[in-house]
C-alpha cells in the first residue's frame, strides 16, 4: 500500500507538472493563434471536431482500458490490439473520406471536403500507437507520458503559428492536430520499449470485445454530448457563431483538463488495484474526491470569474461574445473532474454497461435539451446543459454508491468546504473589484483576492488533503 500511495503521489505531481506545462503551452499557442485568425476560420475546424473525436474512440476501441483491466496482459495481447486498432483505423479513414461531399453538403461549406479528408488522416496515424500507449497506461508511466506530451505540443504549437503568420489560415490549426498526433505515436514507442510482431492472434480482441465495446458505445454518446452545439451551431447558424463557442469551450476544457488529465493517468490504475478491497478502495475515492475539489473549484469557478477579462487581455476584443459562454462553461467544468473520477472507479470495478448506461443517459437528455433550446440562441443552450452537467453529478455518485458506499452525507462533507469557499471568495472578488475601471488591475485583483485567502483560510483550518501535498513536496525537495 506505501509503494501504491507513493505511486500515485508521484502520478498527481507528474501529472500536476506537466498539465500545468500543457496549459501554459496552450495558453501560448492559443492567444498567437486567437490574435491570427477569425471565428470563421475556428469554425471550420469546430464543424469537424464531431466527426474527429468519433473516428479516434472508434480506432481506439476501449482497448486501452481492457488491457488495463486483465489480470496478466501479455505480448500477444498488446500485438493484437495494434494491429486490431491499425485496420479500425484505415477502415474508418477510407469510410469518412468517401463521406466527405455529404459531411460538406450538410454544413453547406464545400471547402470541407478536403480540409476533411486531411484531418481524418490522424485515425490511421493515432491507430499506431493505441498499443505502446495502453502499456505506458497500465504501468502508470506519468513521467514519461508527460514528456512526450509537452514535446509534441510544442512542435505542433510552432508549425501552427507559422501557418497561421504565413496566411494559412484553418490549414495551421488542422496541421498542428496532425503534427501532434504523429509525435505522439512516434514517442510512444520509445519509451514503451514495445514492437508489433508480424504473428497475429486475434483470439485476445475476442475476450476483450465486450468489455471495450461498451466503452466504445459510451465514449461515442460522450462525444456527441460534448460536440452537439457544434453540429447545431453549423447547421443553423454561422461559422462565428461556431468559432465563438470552439473558442470558449477551449479555455474552459483547458481548465478542466488541468485536473481530469492528473487523474486520468492514475485513478483507473489505482482503483484496479485495490478492488480487491473494497474500504481501501472507497478511502482511496474519498481521498482523491477531497484532492480533486481542491483543485478544480478554485481554478474552474476562478476562471469563470475572470472570463471577460481573460478574453480581452489574452485574445483582443474580437472574442468577447465568446466570455459569456465561457462562463457557464467553466461553472459546468468545476464538476467534471468529480463526475470522471466515479466513472473511472466503475469502469475500474469491471462494470462498463454501467459507465455506458450513465453516459447515454446524460447524452440524450442534453441533446434533446439543447435541440428543443435551439431557437432561443446558444446562450439558452449552454445555461441548460451546465445545470443538468452538474445535477448528473448525482447519478454518478448513485453508481459510485453501488461499488464503494459511499453516502451522499459523506460525498457532501469531502468536497464542499472547498466549493462553498471558493464560491464565497468569489463573489467576494467581484464585489470589491466592480469599480476597478483598469482591465489588467481588476484581473490581477480578482486572482488575488481567491487565491491568496483560498489556500491560507484552509491552511488555517487544518486541511489535511492540503497539508499532505506541501509535506510530500517538501519530502521531495529533502
Amino acid at each position: 500500500m506505501s509503494s501504491l500511495k507513493d505511486k500515485t503521489a508521484k502520478g498527481l505531481l507528474w501529472g500536476g507538472l506537466s498539465n500545468g506545462i500543457q496549459q501554459l503551452l496552450n495558453l501560448v499557442i492559443g492567444i498567437f493563434l486567437a490574435r491570427l485568425l477569425s471565428q470563421s476560420d475556428y469554425g471550420m475546424v469546430g464543424m469537424l471536431a464531431i466527426f474527429t473525436a468519433l473516428g479516434t474512440t472508434l480506432q481506439e476501441g476501449g482497448f486501452i482500458s481492457a488491457l488495463n483491466k486483465r489480470r496478466n496482459a501479455s505480448y500477444e495481447d498488446f500485438n493484437a490490439v495494434f494491429w486490431t486498432s491499425l485496420g479500425i483505423g484505415v477502415t474508418i479513414y477510407i469510410i469518412l473520406f468517401l463521406s466527405a461531399p455529404l459531411i460538406a453538403n450538410f454544413y453547406n461549406e464545400p471547402r470541407l471536403i478536403p480540409l476533411s479528408r486531411y484531418i481524418f488522416l490522424s485515425f490511421v496515424i493515432s491507430s499506431l500507437s493505441t498499443a505502446p500507449r495502453a502499456y505506458m497506461f497500465r504501468n502508470m508511466m506519468v513521467r514519461e507520458t508527460s514528456i512526450m506530451t509537452i514535446i509534441s505540443l510544442a512542435v505542433s504549437g510552432i508549425v501552427s503559428v507559422a501557418m497561421a503568420y504565413m496566411g494559412m489560415a484553418y490549414w495551421g490549426i488542422a496541421t498542428q492536430t496532425i503534427v501532434y498526433i504523429t509525435l505522439i505515436a512516434t514517442q510512444s514507442f520509445y519509451f514503451a520499449h514495445w514492437r508489433p510482431s508480424l504473428k497475429m492472434n486475434l483470439q485476445p480482441i475476442r475476450e476483450m470485445i465486450g468489455f471495450s465495446s461498451r466503452l466504445i458505445i459510451t465514449n461515442v454518446f460522450n462525444i456527441i454530448n460534448q460536440n452537439v452545439f457544434s453540429v447545431i451551431l453549423g447547421r443553423l447558424y454561422t461559422p462565428s457563431d461556431v468559432g465563438n463557442y470552439t473558442q470558449a469551450n477551449k479555455w474552459n476544457t483547458m481548465g478542466s483538463s488541468l485536473i481530469s488529465n492528473m487523474l486520468h493517468g492514475i485513478a483507473q490504475p489505482v482503483f484496479t488495484r485495490v478492488e480487491d478491497d473494497r474500504n481501501r478502495q472507497k478511502e482511496v475515492l474519498r481521498k482523491l474526491l477531497r484532492f480533486t475539489a481542491l483543485v478544480c473549484f478554485p481554478l474552474m469557478l476562478g476562471l469563470a470569474l475572470v472570463a471577460k477579462e481573460f478574453i480581452v487581455i489574452l485574445i483582443t476584443e474580437k472574442w468577447l461574445e465568446s466570455a459569456t459562454i465561457m462562463q457557464m462553461l467553466c461553472i459546468a467544468g468545476a464538476f467534471l473532474p468529480i463526475s470522471m473520477l466515479f466513472s473511472h472507479l466503475i469502469i475500474s470495478r469491471g462494470h462498463s454497461s454501467t459507465y455506458m448506461w450513465c453516459t447515454i443517459g446524460l447524452c440524450v437528455l442534453q441533446t434533446i435539451t439543447a435541440l428543443l433550446l435551439s431557437s432561443y440562441g446558444i446562450h439558452a443552450m449552454v445555461a441548460a446543459y451546465t445545470v443538468i452537467s452538474i445535477a448528473w453529478t448525482w447519478v454518478w455518485l448513485r453508481m459510485a454508491h453501488r461499488e464503494t458506499s459511499i453516502t451522499f452525507f459523506e460525498f457532501v462533507r469531502d468536497i464542499s468546504p472547498y466549493f462553498l469557499l471558493a464560491t464565497a471568495l468569489c463573489m467576494v472578488a467581484h464585489f470589491l473589484t466592480i469599480e476597478i475601471g483598469n482591465i489588467y488591475l481588476r484581473f490581477i485583483a480578482k486572482i488575488l483576492i481567491v487565491a491568496i485567502p483560498y489556500i491560507g483560510i484552509l491552511w488555517f483550518l487544518g486541511s489535511t488533503i492540503l497539508k499532505e501535498g506541501m509535506r510530500y513536496l517538501r519530502r521531495l525537495r529533502n
